[in-house]
């Protein structure tokens, strides 16, 4: 199929592995070059455009044998690319990117290549964004999720478990109670976590066009659990464009609506999970260094309490 043109790793790529896996993760980075090779020539694959970077992976164009345009998405084995493969064998192609092919030992995914350029952000009008988000998101958990994922019942235990430490961490007293409120929320649907297949992050820079469908979503993160524990990232979609409108309430109020509606959610519930993903941010800012909570988070949390 031709020989390897060399590519560059990006170095935010390579220091984001660094940082966060140390001599391991320097390993991954350097192995990249001979992985891609060995790839390209098992799965008869051409080198179509240049290497690109996610938060977490490195994604190179390819041609298969066919003329079929697709991707290898390249990332470190772990339970998060381990649970991504698990979902995208069991949705499909349904509502997210199609999986072609993986090699089990690498992590390494063959994925049907989307329009990497034209993500949902790019739709101006926020309700008919959010409206095809939450299309996707409805068929998304449609499917019960099969065995092998992380359960929503386990983070919520882990979560309360770290409230009082992450408490006694915060500067702000009213932050402390705000924390212990929504601490007590997830405590209350602790109980009944859920059994829906979830993205866990599909934010409107996580839904790219397509040409099997005008819009599809990519890089699930899957977990079993309730569905209103997905709702946060698209409610926190653009949120400089969201502030910078002038009224974040109405806007976050509005997403909540269109996408409870369209997945058919309990409000009380749903909010009741959201609260639960304000927590579970909180906590790793906290564990991070942070003292203060998030205004994003202070301004979602307060759109669904004083409604």
């Amino acid at each position: 199929m031709g020989a390897l043109r060399p590519f560059e790793i990006p170095e935010s790529l390579a220091a984001s592995y660094i940082r966060e896996f140390g001599g391991k993760g320097r390993s991954w980075i350097a192995s990249l070059p001979a992985l891609a090779a060995e790839l390209l020539g098992r799965w008869e694959l051409r080198r179509d455009g240049e290497a690109r970077a996610g938060e977490a992976s490195l994604v190179l164009p390819v041609l298969r044998r066919d003329g079929t345009r697709a991707v290898l998405k390249f990332q470190m084995p772990r339970k998060e690319t381990a649970a991504a493969l698990i979902g995208l064998r069991v949705w499909g192609g349904e509502g997210v990117v199609r999986l072609l092919d993986h090699d089990p030992v690498s992590s390494t995914m063959l994925l049907e290549r989307l329009d990497s350029a034209r993500t949902l952000a790019s739709v101006e009008d926020d309700d008919v964004a959010m409206g095809i988000l939450a299309e996707l998101q409805a068929r998304l958990v449609c499917f019960p999720a099969p065995q092998g994922l992380r359960s929503l019942g386990e983070i919520a235990t882990d979560m309360l478990q770290q409230v009082p430490q992450a408490v006694a961490a915060l500067a702000e007293p009213d932050h402390r109670q705000i924390l212990r409120g929504w601490a007590s929320a997830v405590a209350e649907l602790a109980g009944e976590p859920g059994d829906r297949m979830l993205h866990w992050d599909l934010h409107y820079g996580n839904v790219l066009a397509a040409q099997r469908e005008p819009w599809l979503a990519i890089d699930p993160e899957p977990l079993a659990g309730d569905p209103g524990f997905d709702l946060w990232p698209a409610l926190d979609s653009r949120w400089d464009d969201v502030v910078a409108q002038g009224n974040p309430l109405h806007v976050v109020r509005r997403r909540f609506d269109l996408l409870t509606d369209a997945l058919g959610l309990d409000r009380a519930r749903a909010t009741g999970w959201t609260l639960g993903r304000l927590l579970q941010n909180s906590l790793w800012d906290i564990a991070d260094g942070k003292a203060t909570l998030a205004p994003s988070s202070l301004v979602v949390a307060e759109s669904l309490l004083n409604r």
